[in-house]
C-alpha cells in the first residue's frame, strides 16, 4: 500500500483549504435497562458498556477503562502501521498491548486520598523488523508516538468543559 500517495490529496486539499483539515468526532450514550449499563453511539458503530465488575457491574462487556485503553491501542497501532508503511521500514509485525492500573476505591469514594482515574497507563509495541535498520527504528519509534492522537492527547490532555442540559 502506498499511504503517501493515498494521503497525498487530502494534504494538497488541507493546505490550499486549512480549514477543511478541521473535524469534530462525536460520541453518544444512552441509558439501557440498568444504571450498570449503557450503550456507546460512534455514528459508525454501537459499543455496549458496563460498570467494572469491581464496582458492582456484570463484567460482560467492556467499562470505560477498557475502551480508553482500546482507544489509545488501536490508534498506536494503526500510526504504527501507517508511518511504518510510508517510510518504508520493513516491518513483518506489529502489535500494542495498553495496560493501566487504578484504585477502585476511588471510584466508589472511599478515601479522599485514592485519585479517580488510571495512575499510570503502559504502552508496549512488539515489533518484528529484522530488516529495519537502527535509524528506522528509532525514526518509526519517534513518528509513530508523535503522530499518535490519543497518546499525545492524554500526555497534553485540552480543556474538558463540561454542560448540563436539563429538561
Amino acid at each position: 500500500m502506498d499511504v503517501r500517495s493515498l494521503q497525498r490529496p487530502l494534504k494538497e486539499q488541507y493546505r490550499r483549504e486549512p480549514g477543511s483539515s478541521r473535524i469534530t468526532l462525536t460520541a453518544k450514550s444512552s441509558e439501557t435497562s440498568t444504571p450498570m449499563c449503557c450503550s456507546v453511539d460512534i455514528g459508525r458503530a454501537i459499543y455496549q458498556a458496563q460498570a467494572h465488575q469491581g464496582v458492582g457491574g456484570p463484567g460482560t462487556a467492556a467499562c470505560s477503562g477498557d475502551l480508553l485503553l482500546g482507544a489509545l491501542a488501536a490508534c498506536a497501532q494503526i500510526t504504527c502501521q501507517l508511518v511504518a508503511t510510508a517510510m518504508g521500514v520493513p516491518a513483518r509485525h506489529v502489535e500494542v498491548t495498553v495496560s493501566g492500573e487504578l484504585d477502585l476505591q476511588g471510584t466508589l469514594g472511599m478515601s479522599r486520598n485514592v485519585p479517580v482515574g488510571f495512575e499510570g497507563i503502559r504502552v508496549r509495541f512488539d515489533l518484528e523488523a529484522p530488516d529495519a535498520t537502527a535509524e528506522q527504528l528509532k525514526a518509526l519509534e519517534e513518528k509513530t508516538e508523535q503522530y499518535c492522537v490519543v497518546m499525545q492527547t492524554l500526555l497534553h490532555p485540552p480543556a474538558v468543559k463540561t454542560e448540563w442540559a436539563r429538561t
